[in-house]
């Protein structure tokens, strides 16, 4: 299909993921009060979306506690700056087997929850934007599964769907995007849809601009899309999803560095994207606009 570059850009800042990233890199966030303040720098960066997990204050460890939402989500609803929150709900699907030989029972590191409380905190939370991981995954190590079931996915977004919360789908490869469109299909999802793609992830899709571009053309027309890249491409996609009619994600969930060498801020990593996406001639828009273009509500600070 033709390009048509998307004019009219906004930026998702991935503040701080849920991967063993904790101690590589002394900026990325370990405490609510740390997600939040960086959060917030990025928004002040020009980030209209801020997409949170949290970790264990002390080991940064991955959490999926309930409290810690919690007070993220208070934090950066009671700043002086306006974002758009978007929190994950990809935890709680974790399986990680024995082994070739004995993979069952699995071992260390699964955490396998049921759909409600995987979404527990976008119960407690409400935030507007929250993540649909729309399809099971080999991940890069050898013996974990990223395990989202058809059921479970019918399960979680009907939830997410009631709680008028956007689910921002997930697709780390093409049959993802098939699935999602299937839940459009039988309801369990409203249209137009909210899309992720997820590139160079092992071993989902490769972030090839052949495989991006047939990603973005399984992308209904209608849906509003955003993409990112691991690592040194991250900031390439900026300019490649721009370019293909997209938004754009940055932030230290995927990548650590500024340049070789130079470890990158949330907010540096935000304000290199809105050069690249300011140079090639569009607009980074803010969250009123966003929540406009998505049909998102504000939500206050809880009283």
């Amino acid at each position: 299909m033709p390009l048509t570059m998307n004019r009219e850009v906004f930026i998702t800042c991935a503040v701080t993921g849920s991967g063993g990233t904790q101690d590589r890199s002394p900026h990325v966030p370990r405490s609510p009060k740390e997600i939040a303040d960086s959060a917030i720098a990025a928004a002040k960066a020009g980030a209209a979306v801020v997409h949170c997990h949290v970790r264990d204050p002390e080991t940064g460890s991955p959490r999926r506690d309930v409290a810690l939402y919690r007070e993220v989500t208070d934090r950066i609803r009671e700043a002086e700056v306006d974002v758009v929150l978007n929190l994950t709900a990809g935890m709680g699907g974790d399986i990680v087997f024995g082994g070739v030989e004995t993979p069952l029972p699995p071992v260390e590191g699964t955490d396998m929850v049921g759909a409600t409380e995987r979404v527990a905190h976008i119960a407690e939370c409400l935030p507007e934007i929250c993540t649909l991981d729309c399809g099971t995954m080999n991940f890069a190590e050898a013996d974990y599964v990223m395990t989202n079931t058809p059921g479970m996915l019918q399960a979680m977004g009907r939830k997410m769907t009631e709680l008028g919360v956007k689910p921002e789908i997930e697709a780390f490869d093409t049959g993802h995007l098939w699935y999602a469109k299937q839940l459009v299909k039988d309801g369990v999802l409203d249209s137009p849809a909210l899309v992720q793609l997820c590139m160079g992830v092992p071993w989902g899709a490769p972030d090839d601009l052949n495989t991006f571009m047939a990603m973005v053309n399984n992308v209904p027309d209608d849906w509003t899309f955003s993409a990112f890249a691991l690592g040194r491409n991250q900031m390439a996609y900026v300019a490649a999803s721009v370019l293909a009619g997209g938004n754009v994600r940055v932030g230290l969930e995927d990548n650590l560095w500024l340049d070789k060498g130079v470890l990158a801020t949330n907010a540096q990593l935000v304000e290199r994207a809105v050069t690249i996406v300011e140079n090639m001639g569009a607009r980074v828009i803010g969250p009123e606009a966003v929540r406009e273009k998505l049909g998102l509500v504000k939500r206050a600070p809880k009283g």
